[in-house]
């Protein structure tokens, strides 16, 4: 089985033009000692609002790598698929995200969830789970719970992770069990014996991206309980720990935190917490490498700032049509959006200063943030007249995208 290493970062990239700027920070971060595996990971969905392939996500990959002389491990990640979408990234990906939401609470057949709760029945009683002062006591209905309503979704993971493996050689990738993007939060207790589920399907997870409390909105910080995140967040790696001997699962089994680009609340939390256990974490940043590259447009001044008006003017009009995907990882206040006629009037400084996420600066915006993060689809209406932008401001826009990743993101978690 091909191994993730313990620290790797998701490097989401809507265009495809920053793979050098993106490598660039972790290559800072490797000079600071620290090794970060880098994946690429762009989702179906963002492939087809941009109109671009798998293989094109792998074609940059591979040309920063070459480019910047980098030797170390690094992946593509076919993000968030399921049985439907998996097949388009077969080729070109070495990382899988399983994504099993959508079946998450839609019942396994009785003869399945008999077999479940009959193996699991030796857990009924009390769990002491090293690293947790807690002394659980695991009843009949936890386990008839989870079977019900996670059975089906790890059979879906079991029969997809299959359906690659009939593809490829287990060898050659790595893969991650997806339930994140689902209202209600997995206990630690949940995350355990979802974790057997896997185990049973014979999944060799290397991550698991569960949901955690409090809203993980795309580009913005975290809202919620920190103190309730950070003790579930532990609660979890221990689950973890105790799952990987308990189960025989990979023994690099981590935690990987979804749209945890800007989540700065936490990052405190989950590097004490990494620490503690001297364990590792995939971080992925989701979709902020495209909104430095409209930082840098904004900076660049000119056609550039002409172009990040033009695209918040047609977001703001468009609110509806360009949210819908989205709906369940953002929360934007009509109210508080700027007109598109005011942002007009801006200078450049004004308008980077309402977008980049700086909660110093009284004029940043988390509302216009996030439209402007699901805007990306009209800069890919924009076509050449985008994509040439981006080549004639590169180097601004580079130094926005590295700095973006290594000093908010990387030294905050992993340094």
């Amino acid at each position: 089985m091909r191994k993730l290493g313990k620290f790797s970062i998701g490097i989401g990239d809507r265009f495809g033009h920053q793979g050098e700027a993106q490598l660039d920070a972790l290559l800072k971060a490797k000079a600071d000692g620290v090794d970060i595996v880098p994946v690429w990971n762009k989702s179906y969905r963002e492939h087809k609002i941009i109109n671009s392939q798998p293989k094109d996500t792998r074609s940059e990959a591979d040309a920063a790598v070459k480019k910047l002389g980098y030797s170390g491990d690094y992946f593509v990640d076919a993000d968030h698929v399921g049985m439907n979408t998996v097949d388009l990234f077969i080729d070109s990906s070495d990382f899988f995200t399983i994504d099993v939401v959508d079946f998450i609470n839609k019942s396994a057949d009785e003869q399945a969830i008999d077999l479940f709760l009959k193996q699991h029945q030796k857990y009924i009683g009390k769990l002491e789970i090293p690293n947790l002062s807690q002394i659980f006591e695991i009843r009949p209905s936890l386990l008839n719970q989870v079977a019900h309503q996670y059975l089906f979704a790890v059979e879906e993971a079991g029969r997809i992770y299959q359906h690659i493996l009939s593809k490829k050689n287990e060898q050659d990738f790595v893969v991650e069990i997806s339930m994140d993007e689902t209202m209600e939060p997995q206990t630690p207790l949940e995350l355990l014996f979802i974790l057997s589920a896997i185990a049973q399907q014979g999944i060799p997870a290397q991550t698991i991206a569960p949901k955690f409390s409090g809203r993980f909105n795309k580009g913005v910080d975290y809202v919620g309980n920190l103190e309730k995140f950070t003790k579930e967040f532990e609660d979890d790696l221990a689950a973890i720990e105790y799952a990987i001997n308990e189960f025989n699962l990979p023994s690099n089994l981590k935690l990987s935190v979804h749209s945890g680009s800007d989540k700065f609340a936490i990052y405190g939390p989950i590097s004490n917490a990494l620490k503690k256990f001297n364990t590792g974490l995939h971080l992925k940043t989701a979709g902020t490498t495209w909104l430095e590259e409209a930082i840098g447009l904004a900076e660049a001044g000119g056609d550039g700032l002409l172009i990040v008006k033009e695209i918040y003017r047609k977001a703001y009009h468009r609110f509806d049509e360009l949210s819908q995907p989205y709906a369940s990882v953002i929360d934007i206040n009509l109210k508080k959006l700027p007109l598109p006629e005011q942002v007009d009037t801006w200078d450049g400084l004004q308008f980077v200063s309402c977008l980049r996420h700086d909660r110093t600066n009284e004029l940043y915006n988390l509302h216009f943030r996030q439209l402007f993060h699901i805007g990306y689809k009209i800069a890919a209406e924009m076509g050449t007249r985008f994509l040439n932008a981006l080549e004639k401001h590169r180097e601004i826009i580079a130094k926005n995208v590295t700095e973006n990743i290594y000093e908010r993101h990387i030294k905050k978690v992993f340094l």
